[in-house]
C-alpha cells in the first residue's frame, strides 16, 4: 500500500528546497532553504504538514511574540491560514503537532543550519569578526532533580546575530562545548571573547590554530596566571584609554592599560596583557565600587591598541544585553514550562532566530519590533523572505 500523501505542494518552499539540494552543505542562500535542510524526525507515512512549513510557521509565530508551544498554536490558528496561503499549504498545524515534532527534532542539526545561515548573512567584507561566547541555563526546563538545560551560544558583536548554539552536557561544562560551538564558524581573522571559565590553554591553542585571536578574562580559576598579571609593573604603564558610560542606575568610569608580554607569560600565544579598572558610582548616591579585571590576548600591538582592546572587552558583554536579557525579559524564557524532549532547546533556538532576523532587519528594540510583527499576520513571513541572504 503506498505511503499516505504529504500535505499539498508548497510552491515557495518547493522551489527553495530544490535549490537547497543543489547547494553545498554550508553557505545556504536563504533562510527558508535552511528549513528544508533540517531532517524530519517523523516517519513519512501519515505526515500532514511538511517540516519546512511547521518550522516556518513557528518562526513566524515567535517573530510575532509567541513565547510557548501554546502561543505558537494559537498564533497559527489565527494567522496561520493567511501565511499558509502565501506558502501554498492547505492545512494549519495545531499545537500538538508543534509540540510533538519539536520534542523529537534533531535540534543539533537545526542549530547548525541556522548558525551557518547567520554566519553567511553577517560575514564582514574584510574579515575580523568579533564573536562573544557565553552560556545560559533554561531555568524553566528544570524538573525535579533534573537541572535546567544549559546552552552555550555565540554572538556577533557587530550585528547581535546568533552564530550558533550547542547544549552543554550535564556531566561536563562549557569548556569543551566551545570547540563544538565554533567548529563550523569561519574563524580566520576573527576575535573570540569569553569569560574566565574559557581561559584554558587548550582553548587558546585551538582558536589560534583555527586562525583566530582571543581576548580572555583571567580570574581565580587560573591562580598562577592571575598572580603573574597582577604583579606586572602596572604603575609604570600609562593609562592609554578612558571611558565613561551611564546606565542601569549607575555611572561607570573605566581606565585601560595594556602592555606587551611576548615572553614569560604562563599562557600560550599571549602577546598582550590588559588591566581594566572599573569604578561604578550609583546615580542615586551611595558608595562607589571599584573592580580590577585582567585579560590576555593573542592580538599584537600593531593590530590592537589599548583603546581597541577596552572596546572589544566591553563589547563581549553585549551577549548579556542583546541575547540573554532579551530572551529572559522580552520572551520570558526562564518562565517557560517546556520540558519534554528537545522542546526547550528548540524554543531557545527559535528565540535566537527571531532575535537574529530582527537585528538583520534593522531593529534596535526587540520588544517594539515584536509588536510591529504581530500587527499583521503576513508581516513575519515578509520579514523572513526580505532578508537577501
Amino acid at each position: 500500500m503506498p505511503a499516505a500523501p504529504l500535505s499539498p505542494s508548497c510552491p515557495a518552499l518547493d522551489q527553495l528546497a530544490a535549490a537547497a539540494d543543489q547547494l553545498p552543505p554550508v553557505g545556504p542562500t536563504g533562510l527558508l532553504a535552511v528549513f528544508g535542510r533540517v531532517p524530519d524526525p517523523r516517519k513519512r507515512r501519515g505526515v500532514r504538514h511538511r517540516l519546512p512549513v511547521v518550522l516556518t510557521l513557528a518562526a513566524c509565530a515567535v517573530l510575532a511574540g509567541a513565547r510557548s508551544f501554546t502561543a505558537i498554536g494559537e498564533w497559527s490558528a489565527d494567522a496561520g491560514e493567511t501565511v499558509c496561503v502565501l506558502l501554498g499549504a492547505a492545512r494549519v498545524p495545531d499545537e500538538s503537532t508543534f509540540r510533538r515534532v519539536f520534542a523529537a527534532l534533531d535540534v543539533d542539526a537545526l542549530d547548525q543550519a541556522l548558525g551557518a545561515w547567520a554566519s553567511t548573512a553577517t560575514a564582514p567584507p574584510t574579515g575580523g569578526r568579533r564573536i562573544a561566547v557565553d552560556g545560559k541555563t533554561l531555568r524553566g526546563s528544570r524538573s525535579g532533580d533534573t537541572t535546567g538545560r544549559h546552552l552555550l551560544a555565540a554572538l556577533d558583536h557587530a550585528t547581535g546575530a546568533v552564530l550558533g548554539q550547542v547544549a552543554v552536557d550535564e556531566k561536563s561544562n562549557e569548556v569543551p562545548a566551545l570547540r563544538t560551538l565554533l567548529a563550523d564558524v569561519p574563524l580566520a581573522g576573527a576575535i573570540v571573547t569569553a569569560d574566565a571559565l574559557h581561559t584554558q590553554r587548550e582553548t587558546a591553542g585551538w582558536l589560534v590554530g583555527r586562525g583566530a585571536h582571543y581576548l580572555l578574562t583571567v580570574k581565580a580559576n587560573q591562580p598562577r596566571l592571575h598572580a603573574q598579571l597582577a604583579a606586572l609593573p602596572w604603575g609604570k604603564v600609562r593609562t592609554a584609554a578612558r571611558g565613561r558610560n551611564r546606565g542601569h542606575g549607575r555611572v561607570e568610569y573605566r581606565a585601560v592599560k595594556a602592555t606587551e608580554v611576548r615572553a614569560g607569560l604562563l599562557f600560550p600565544h599571549a602577546i598582550q596583557a590588559i588591566r581594566i579598572v572599573r569604578r561604578r558610582q550609583p546615580v542615586a548616591g551611595g558608595p562607589a565600587g571599584t573592580e580590577t579585571v585582567y585579560l590576555v590576548t593573542s592580538l599584537p600591538t600593531h593590530q590592537a591598541s589599548p583603546a581597541l582592546l577596552g572596546e572589544i572587552a566591553r563589547g563581549h558583554w553585549l551577549i548579556e544585553d542583546r541575547l540573554h536579557w532579551v530572551r529572559d525579559v522580552t520572551f520570558a524564557e526562564d518562565h517557560s514550562q517546556a520540558r519534554t524532549g528537545n522542546g526547550p532547546r528548540v524554543m531557545a533556538s527559535l528565540r535566537n532566530l527571531a532575535i537574529t532576523i530582527l537585528r538583520l532587519a534593522g531593529a534596535t528594540n526587540i520588544a517594539q519590533a515584536l509588536r510591529h510583527q504581530a500587527r499583521h499576520p503576513e508581516r513575519p513571513l515578509q520579514t523572513i523572505t526580505s532578508l537577501r541572504c
